[in-house]
């Protein structure tokens, strides 16, 4: 039997508050405000104490919730700690923290990295798409950023123009890699997200179930 669907927000601060070093747990952004769409990210402002021995901890108090991605954010200033759920959802548990967390260098590709850049590249995708339609410039932006930091490292030589051309530029670079490196990145990631963002042809190459 199929588990159930995660119920948004009360399954994500119940496991959460399994924790008892979890003091708060705080929905924010455009959910608390009433003003999200469908694929806006669940954003939770998270204080612990004993910070440190909660993030050690944090893959396993997550369990429960089933995710297909759990990471930390490599280039945030602050702590945070996200998540892609099955449907797909994006969870965003945000840390307070009195030290700010140092954002990463761009990936290097390597046979050890390669599952954790497949797993960022999809959670920026999924992230991205929530907000196309915007006219601030932001995915414009952001598309440069992913370039900067994980498209061109893989070899792609032009910052994509748009979400489906990252898509697509990355695809195709995993692949090269992937035969390179005589390894295969797993699918979970690519096959909760993919389906749902823009672009993608009617009965065109789907995500394969590896």
């Amino acid at each position: 039997m199929p588990a159930e669907p995660v119920r948004l927000p009360d399954d994500v601060t119940g496991a959460l508050a399994a924790d008892s070093r979890i003091t708060k747990i705080e929905l924010t952004g455009s959910r608390a405000r009433g003003a999200a769409t469908a694929l806006s990210d669940w954003d939770f402002a998270v204080t612990a104490e004993r910070f440190d021995e909660v993030r050690e901890a944090l893959p396993e108090t997550v369990r429960p919730l089933r995710p297909v991605v759990a990471q930390w954010d490599r280039l945030s200033h602050n702590w945070c700690y996200m998540l892609i759920l099955a449907g797909p959802v994006k969870v965003d548990l945000m840390f307070g923290r009195p030290r700010p967390h140092e954002p990463a260098e761009a990936w290097r590709v390597n046979a050890s990295t390669l599952a954790g850049i497949d797993d960022h590249f999809w959670d920026w995708a999924l992230w991205l798409h929530s907000k196309l339609g915007r006219g601030d410039g932001m995915v414009a932006l952001e598309l440069r950023k992913m370039h900067d930091h994980l498209l061109g490292p893989m070899g792609v030589v032009r910052a994509p123009a748009s979400l489906s051309e990252a898509v697509a530029a990355y695809r195709s670079a995993r692949g090269t890699w992937e035969r390179r490196l005589g390894s295969c990145v797993p699918r979970n990631a690519e096959n909760a997200v993919f389906p749902v963002l823009p672009g993608q042809p009617a009965g065109g190459r789907r995500p394969s179930g590896r």
